[in-house]
Formats: C-alpha cells, structure tokens, sequence
C-alpha cells in the first residue's frame, strides 16, 4: 500500500474503528469500470476513495451511545443518523492534522442511502465493497446456468470474518488525491460452491427475514438478539422499540448533534431501557 494511502487509512480508522467500523481503499476507476455512466462517480479514475462498513460491534459501540448523548432528528432513521454523526468526525478531524502532508485534500462523503432527484443511487455500494476488497459481492452471474429462469435476483456482499452480520455504509471521496499506483486487493471469494451460492442467492432473496443466509459462512460475531430485532422493526416502529418519544419537530435534511450528556434523560419505558445501555466499552477492541 501507497505510504499515503496507509497514512490516511490510519488516520481514518482512528476515528472509526473503535466504533465498530472497518475502512477499505480503492481507486474511483476500478468502481466506475463495472458500471454504465450513469453510475459513475464524476472524479478522475486515480482518485482514492474508502469504502466504510459497519460490524456487528457498532450497534453496541455507536449506535448506543449515539442514542444516549444526541439529539435525533424527526423523519430520519436513527441508524443513519449516527453514522451521518461519525463521517461529521472524520471530516472534522483529519484535516487540520493532515493538511500540511496533503495540502489539496479535501473530503466528500456518500451514505449508502443518498439518492439523486430521480432516485437514482449516489453509489452503488456492494459494489463499491467488491472492488474495494471489502466483502465478495455476489450475483446470478456467478452461477452457472442458474435455475431461476425469469426470476429477479438480487446480489448480496458476504464478508470473510463476518459472513451477512455486517452493512455497508458509505463511502469517502477525496477529491484531489490521486493514487495511480495503489493495487487492487480482490474480495476473498469464501462462497466458491455453485450449490453454496444458489442456497444464499435463495436465502437472501426470498428468506431473507430469517437471517440464514448470512451464516453461510461461519461468522467471528453475529448481531446480538437485540440487534436482530431492531433491524427486523418496521422503522416508523423503530423510536418506540428504543423507547424514545417520536420527535414532532419537522427536519431539515442535515442533522444535528446536540450533545446532551449533562442533562438528565427523562423516564424510559423499563422494557426498553437496556436498548441505551451499551454492553461494549469504547476502548474494547472489535472481535476481527
């Protein structure tokens, strides 16, 4: 790896790590040769870029603590909110630190979930992970005379330490960095077996509320229970299971984080309260 690219991949993984978060460069042209135009990200082809992720110790490590010392904003999901909070930190703190070994360096940022005006996807982020090395993203053309016939099916990453127990984020954008040299590391391909692909090309498209498919391979961690069923909440649902108020204030479209951790929080429902109790200390180190 580029001395560059190392140095600003640690300064990254600083700040997000220890959340439960794991951070991968790649190159924006190895993103934009699998994909039409349309899809393309409008930076030159050396352009570095990372791909950030989410481990099953987020939700203990980030979205937790999130929960208990910021102010969430209406109509938006709490899960993205929080993550929208730690890019706010990477872009905050990397440069000032960095300005002077990267003069031109400035940072743009893509949540997995940004649209254009005509929905279409800012990024495409499994496969933002495949070529990033990340996680093997797998489709139906990765198996051999497939037996779906007219069937839609839909791809899905599978991570070599976490199986599915895992979310792709976003990705940072650097506009002004160019890394022509930096090599590709390719996704472990850890589903090789036809037979193995079918069943989780199955499972994630038609049994996909079951959870199976994301232990076709043997995971290091899974989400916990709680997790599970956060996740599986409709999210209009989702405050209530926290036993957070529904917010009444109309949002605008960044949020804000109002740190509230002098205040003292206002009667949570009993069946919920260890949703806020993080069971995972900051300064723990995440399984992989």
């Amino acid at each position: 790896m580029e001395p560059q690219v190392a140095e600003l991949k640690l300064k990254i993984e600083d700040i997000l790590c220890p959340f439960g978060f794991e951070v991968y460069p790649f190159q924006v042209a190895w993103y934009n040769e699998l994909l039409p135009p349309a899809f393309h990200l409008p930076l030159p082809g050396p352009t570095l870029a990372f791909l950030v992720l989410s481990t099953p110790a987020m939700f203990d490590r980030a979205l937790k603590p999130f929960l208990q010392s910021c102010q969430l904003r209406p109509l938006t999901d709490p899960v993205d909110q929080c993550v929208a909070y730690h890019f706010s930190r990477v872009r905050e703190k990397p440069l000032p630190c960095l300005s002077q070994s990267f003069p031109d360096l400035q940072m743009q940022v893509i949540a997995d979930y940004e649209v254009h005006p005509n929905r279409r996807p800012k990024i495409l982020v499994q496969t933002a992970a495949h070529v990033a090395g990340a996680a093997y993203y797998y489709q139906r053309q990765d198996v051999e005379a497939d037996p779906w016939g007219t069937k839609h099916i839909s791809g899905v990453c599978i991570h070599p330490r976490f199986g599915g127990w895992f979310a792709i984020r976003g990705v940072l954008l650097l506009p002004g960095i160019e890394v022509p040299n930096l090599l590709p590391t390719k996704p472990l391909d850890c589903v090789p077996a036809r037979a193995d692909r079918i069943t989780l090309l199955e499972g994630f498209n038609f049994h996909w509320r079951d959870w199976t498919y994301r232990d076709v391979v043997t995971p290091q961690e899974r989400y916990s229970e709680e997790q599970k069923t956060y996740f599986s909440t409709p999210p209009a649902q989702r405050w209530n299971l926290l036993g957070l108020p529904l917010p009444s204030e109309v949002s605008s479209e960044s949020p804000e984080f109002l740190p509230l951790s002098t205040q003292t929080s206002k009667t949570q429902n009993p069946r919920t309260q260890g949703w806020l109790t993080p069971k995972v200390s900051h300064s723990s180190s995440p399984g992989p």
